[in-house]
């Protein structure tokens, strides 16, 4: 079975070495043509705001968002609890993707409680979870 296909991805991740490896096996896995890179979760949460102003809003989401938990100024939690406040839209078009290191259970049950997160990887991406994305 082909790998299900994307029309955009987002990675938030404040390590920008941790953006660029999981960006170019994305690109490796031919399954978006289209990828956002954020190395913070305020300007990402502030980017999808704006992108759910425009009328196109449905094609310009992010259809999955790769999430890190543990980053300066706005966690990947935080972030969660301010995308809860997007339009349904948002809400409906973008499925999320807790991509971490963390292998603290807590945060994996914390995770649980946000409907928008789908899955929980641990770094880095690997050719198998990007083509076995299920979302």
């Amino acid at each position: 079975m082909p790998a299900k296909k994307f029309t955009t991805v987002m990675l938030i991740d404040d390590n920008e070495i941790d953006n660029l490896i999981n960006q170019k096996m994305i690109e490796a896995a031919s399954v978006t043509e289209n990828i956002y890179t954020h190395t913070g979760a305020k300007s990402a949460i502030e980017f999808l705001r704006n992108m759910e102003k425009m009328d196109m809003a449905d094609k310009v989401l992010p259809d999955v968002i790769f999430l890190d938990i543990d980053m300066p100024l706005m966690d990947g939690f935080q972030f969660l609890d301010e995308f809860e406040k997007l339009s349904a839209t948002a809400k409906k078009k973008c499925k999320i993707v807790m991509l971490t290191s963390s292998i603290n259970p807590q945060d994996f049950n914390r995770s649980k409680k946000y409907t928008n997160v789908k899955l929980y990887l641990n770094k880095p991406l690997s050719h198998e979870s990007i083509i076995n994305l299920d979302l």
